[in-house]
């Protein structure tokens, strides 16, 4: 369960509370397809290389002829405390290789679940800690910022990131 996989996670938890079909391979990746409210979605998980991923989404993308504002990436953020969720459209790729990739792919407007993991303090520890795995004493609250994430996934597909970051900070709220 390393850090580095926590938008992974993200994408099994929702593909399992929402009921979404099975594993196809496709894309250079994994699909799931299936519905949040009445909105249809597709889960991928690039088989890529982190650094090619941007192909992989490229294929998806063209395929279902969509567009870049039609793209959600959640990953993994280093520069946002542990379990703490933002969502944004564009801005920087903070040393990201997924996300440069998919900016070299398919441009910036992409909108990203930056979904924290903290910073251990000193460059030299980052890849360390980035693909380290979570402890022990972090499972709870992985498990329930990722039970939230799904839980509240309905307003990401209605576009409304805001009413999805606050129904989530008011879940984290009530666990502490």
């Amino acid at each position: 369960m390393h850090r580095h996989n926590v938008g992974f996670m993200a994408c099994d938890v929702i593909a399992d509370m929402h009921g979404f079909g099975p594993v196809q391979k496709k894309f250079s990746g994994w699909v799931q397809e299936g519905r949040i409210g009445s909105d249809k979605v597709l889960l991928l998980k690039p088989a890529t290389f982190m650094n090619e991923s941007g192909r992989a989404v490229g294929e998806a993308l063209r395929f279902y002829k969509l567009g870049v504002e039609d793209l959600t990436v959640f990953h993994d953020e280093l520069d946002l405390a542990p379990f703490k969720i933002k969502v944004r459209r564009g801005g920087g790729l903070a040393g990201h290789n997924g996300l440069r990739s998919i900016n070299q792919h398919l441009g910036p407007e992409f909108r990203r679940v930056r979904i924290g993991i903290g910073h251990p303090g000193s460059k030299e520890r980052v890849t360390g800690h980035v693909l380290g795995n979570y402890a022990k004493a972090e499972m709870d609250d992985l498990a329930d910022m990722l039970g939230a994430i799904s839980a509240e996934a309905e307003w990401l597909a209605r576009g409304d990131d805001a009413r999805f970051m606050s129904e989530i900070a008011l879940r984290q709220q009530d666990r502490e």
